[in-house]
């Protein structure tokens, strides 16, 4: 008798163990496709902000160009400038960029992994 409750025990803890797994891994796809979607919507929503930016200043960069080759009566010259200090502010990004991109960008992964 001991052993026929012993073997109901352990196949009851068998199914139990089942039911937890499936479960377990239940919870892990659902927590999976929640970081999943959240990562990809901000990453869209930076890419869509990044364009628009960029047009922007495409369309600034341009005006400026034209502005200052204008007042200096050779449009050519006026590009040279912009490029110029496009060029200034990317080697200026180039020396900052860890600070600027990779600790925020750092902080705001961590928090959708491991805050939620």
């Amino acid at each position: 008798m001991a052993f026929e409750e012993l073997k109901e025990n352990t196949e009851d803890i068998q199914e139990q163990i089942q039911e937890y797994l499936k479960s377990n891994k239940a919870y892990y796809k659902l927590w999976g496709f929640k970081v999943a979607m959240k990562s990809t919507t901000m990453i869209l929503k930076f890419t869509l902000i990044f364009l628009c930016f960029s047009m922007v200043l495409l369309f600034c960069s341009v005006a400026a160009a034209l502005a200052i080759g204008n007042s200096l009566d050779s449009y050519p010259l006026g590009f040279l400038i912009i490029g110029g200090v496009y060029l200034i502010a990317t080697a200026f990004l180039f020396l900052i960029k860890d600070k600027i991109v990779e600790g925020p960008m750092m902080e705001r992964f961590s928090e959708i992994f491991f805050n939620d």
